[in-house]
């Protein structure tokens, strides 16, 4: 059996998760927002990442739990866009709701 064998979201597999994450700092108007999107791109999530009103930027991924805790390093790593001040981040079963990843 495959260490990393591939599922959809929808399979209900416990090795699919979501991570929800509100990312604070300076996020908006640095391209915080693609740089994201093409990061979960490249590591096959699915989700979106749009900024909020009061000046964090929100984002939902869901994928292998691997490839998810990759992304969350990546968020609180200093190599992101702009600054990040903090990330709040939760992790839950995926639920499969999306076909890609967004930026909006």
């Amino acid at each position: 059996m495959a260490r990393h064998a591939e599922s959809s979201p929808a399979s209900g597999s416990a090795d699919q998760v979501r991570l929800d994450a509100r990312v604070y700092g300076m996020v908006q108007g640095v391209g915080f927002r693609y740089w994201t999107m093409g990061k979960a791109e490249q590591l096959g999530l699915t989700g979106e990442v749009r900024n909020l009103d009061d000046g964090s930027v929100a984002l939902v991924a869901e994928g292998p739990k691997w490839k998810v805790h990759e992304l969350r390093e990546w968020l609180n790593s200093g190599g992101t866009p702009g600054r990040v001040e903090r990330v709040e981040d939760s992790l839950s079963p995926a639920e499969g709701s999306y076909r890609g990843f967004s930026a909006r």
